[in-house]
């Protein structure tokens, strides 16, 4: 992976990861005061928002984790299967999140239920990323084992010679 592509990975992590924080503020925010009640406003919507945030941060750091190491050249060893694995978990909480919503919005959506069937489909896309990125992880387990395998063998050719 080259430095521009790092730098601009990087950037775009950066931007995104502050554009969530920021909303997230906001969230957090618009639950501790309401204007036009002294009670805390712990709507579900906002609740699910700030935990879909969450999700997304998780996987966001552990991308650059990811992506630190590609840049070191150590991406193909067993430490990064931790953050794989967590990035696999953050997809999956997003997707429920996303259901959680969905759950929300249904009855309001007894008159057109398409969108509701809309969101779920949404739901079930995201999922599939996951299943994406686990089949991503089971290619990365094959290239540690081979990287294993090859520094075996240099060893014992190291060793004849």
């Amino acid at each position: 992976m080259g430095k521009l592509a790092v730098r601009a990975l990087r950037a775009v992590l950066v931007v995104v990861l502050a554009g969530t924080v920021f909303v997230q503020a906001l969230m957090v925010w618009a639950l501790a005061t309401d204007p036009e009640d002294g009670s805390l406003p712990l709507t579900p919507l906002r609740v699910i928002t700030i935990l879909g945030l969450v999700s997304a941060q998780v996987a966001l750091v552990c991308v650059w984790r990811l992506v630190t190491m590609v840049r070191r050249g150590t991406v193909f060893s067993h430490a990064a299967f931790r953050y794989v694995d967590i990035v696999i978990g953050a997809i999956v909480a997003a997707a429920l999140v996303w259901f959680a919503v969905t759950a929300i919005n249904a009855p309001g959506q007894r008159a057109d239920p398409g969108v509701t069937v809309i969101m779920g489909g949404i739901g079930v896309a995201i999922l599939g990323v996951a299943l994406i990125v686990l089949v991503l992880r089971m290619l990365l387990a094959q290239a540690v084992a081979r990287d294993v395998e090859a520094a075996r063998m240099q060893a014992e050719l190291d060793e004849v010679i």
